[in-house]
């Protein structure tokens, strides 16, 4: 049986669903594993994301919180507020008092990817902060560590992510996730994907 990985994620403008989608590539890449990617629902009104320049969200489906049950792992990904997850994932989050009252997450495997507006706009902090909500569900946190390997430590160019996930800076919202970036997403999901493999392999054993 398929070792089933959602990646399940909030983008306002884009770049959050950037890193997404090479996270799904990379998760994919490990053979048994199937992935889907899906975005939690809004909380703010079309004319308010219009007037804060919010591009339309796509066709990834959203998701429930009862379906989230249904993964044998989970990689969330949100842009940051003042260093926390954005309120749109964080309403999703309050909505699993269901999954939390039967630990039906217990026991998963869990990853986070993100994104700031600045190299201080809470790469570590945001991540920090999320755990929290995996913590209480008794999911497993699987930090990417330094597994990315000589890019992580590169000086020479800005780029996002940290041990704790893929991660991408925004800017002024004109950036785009970079070629490290990207390439640290794709490697995140290969990581995870074959975490959640073993994981799932020793538990049916």
């Amino acid at each position: 049986m398929a070792v089933k990985v959602y990646v399940v994620f909030y983008s306002m403008y884009g770049h959050v669903a950037k890193l997404a989608e090479e996270i799904k590539k990379g998760a994919s890449s490990v053979e048994g594993v199937e992935v889907k990617l899906w975005q939690v629902p809004e909380t703010l009104s079309d004319e308010v994301l219009g007037k804060m320049g919010a591009p339309p969200k796509g066709d990834v489906p959203e998701i429930t919180p009862q379906e989230l049950a249904e993964a044998d792992g989970v990689l969330f990904g949100f842009p940051t507020r003042f260093g926390m997850m954005a309120a749109q994932m964080k309403a999703f989050f309050d909505a699993t008092g269901g999954l939390w009252r039967e630990q039906s997450l217990a026991g998963k495997p869990a990853g986070i990817f993100f994104s700031t507006g600045t190299q201080g706009g809470g790469q570590e902090t945001t991540a920090l902060t999320a755990v929290t909500q995996l913590t209480h569900h008794g999911m497993v946190f699987v930090p990417v560590g330094y597994t990315f390997g000589a890019k992580l430590f590169d000086m020479e160019k800005v780029h996002g992510g940290s041990p704790y996930g893929a991660g991408t800076f925004a800017g002024d919202g004109s950036r785009l996730p970079s070629e490290v970036e990207l390439e640290h997403a794709f490697h995140q999901g290969k990581y995870f994907a074959g975490i959640a493999k073993k994981l799932k392999t020793t538990s049916s054993a």
